[in-house]
């Protein structure tokens, strides 16, 4: 009887390990696809789906929180942004991975970035734990594994032993979801061997390293407002917040590293462009403080309902090689009055990412509620 129920054990195991791994093959039957154009198709020996600037979704929607996704993709010179969708809860939130092969060797010949309400959050999360350099294998097939834990992740570009990017904090909150291919982009690129692997606790070869200082005096907290039309604040040196009782109100935190990521709590849709952050600022006497800013794309800072700065960091909106991504480059002067002080910023997005961050790096004399 024991041999018997071991036996059993042992093949639930092999039948459980089995249906972990999956190999998605590339064809009609198995995927929707919804873009500009494609085509399944062999390609350089290998059965691949062609993708030009779209999403090829799986028709039979998989639960994959985390394990293991492997894939491979045809890289030439062309200017593109293919990769993979997963953890999807709707069409407008999910986890991305993607390459830039026109930035092949540049700090971000790749990215990882959450969506939340359907954008991007590239400008505002680069660099180390977002992207890392590589040269890509020109006119090849270039292999790529992403080994996905709770909250963290690894990606290994060709060499599958070493990761190149250790992902130390995934953004949005762990939950399973389906899994799509991403061909964003002003040109097609071929997709093939895609695997997924469902494992629920993966090894990181990287060390665990989720702790990331925030910049000092960072604002951690602040109330966000749904969005409305950029337009409204035109020509408004001063605010009426009579203009504005309609407004409601989220209370958010800043991530770690102080940053607020506005499209957590709010959609740009329909023209409504534009959020307002604000916080109360209790100052123990009449005083100015420097107060240190980033934002992306554009900024309205008004204290005590009077306009005192705005700014524009959109894209290529310096030169053609301004990304626009943000950090704390920028600062302004509060003439702060004894007692409560009403700081209320208005950031406005296109593309790329809709956030803010501030810090009082003298903080004395000053609380921020």
């Amino acid at each position: 009887m024991k041999n018997r129920n071991l036996l059993i054990c042992l093949l639930i195991a092999f039948q459980t390990l089995a249906l972990s791994a999956q190999e998605l093959l590339l064809t009609a039957e198995n995927w929707d696809v919804k873009g500009a154009g494609h085509v399944f198709e062999m390609f350089e020996g290998k059965q691949s789906l062609y993708l030009f600037n779209g999403v090829a979704e799986l028709k039979d929607k998989v639960s994959f929180k985390t394990g293991i996704i492997e894939y491979e993709i045809f890289v030439t010179e062309r200017r593109g942004f293919p990769g993979i969708h997963f953890r999807i809860a709707d069409d407008q939130n999910y986890e991305e991975f993607y390459i830039r092969p026109h930035q092949s060797g540049n700090p971000d010949a790749n990215q990882y970035t959450p969506v939340f309400n359907g954008l991007s959050g590239w400008q505002l999360y680069y660099g180390a734990g977002h992207a890392a350099s590589i040269s890509y294998q020109m006119n090849a097939w270039n292999r790529i594994k992403i080994v996905i834990a709770e909250q963290e992740a690894e990606v290994f570009i060709n060499d599958m032993e070493t990761p190149l990017l250790y992902i130390p904090e995934l953004k949005r909150t762990p939950r399973a979801g389906s899994i799509r291919l991403s061909g964003g982009g002003p040109s097609p690129f071929h997709f093939a061997n895609v695997k997924l692997k469902a494992i629920a606790n993966p090894q990181l070869k990287s060390k665990s390293n989720t702790a990331t200082e925030a910049p000092a005096g960072i604002i951690e907290s602040w109330l966000v407002s749904n969005s409305f039309p950029e337009e409204s604040l035109d020509s408004k040196f001063s605010l009426d917040k009579r203009d504005f009782k309609k407004l409601e109100w989220t209370k958010q935190a800043s991530e770690k590293r102080g940053l607020l990521n506005l499209a957590r709590s709010a959609v740009n849709e329909n023209g409504n462009n534009t959020v307002f952050a604000k916080v109360t600022v209790k100052s123990d006497k009449e005083q100015v403080k420097a107060l240190h800013y980033g934002f992306s794309d554009r900024v309205k800072i008004f204290l005590n309902g009077k306009l005192l700065v705005s700014g524009n960091d959109g894209f290529r909106t310096r030169d053609y090689r301004f990304l626009g991504t943000m950090g704390m480059y920028a600062t302004v002067y509060l003439p702060l009055k004894k007692g409560e002080n009403e700081l209320w910023i208005a950031v406005s997005e296109d593309f790329g990412g809709w956030g803010l961050m501030a810090a009082f790096k003298d903080k004395l004399g000053v609380i921020v509620d």
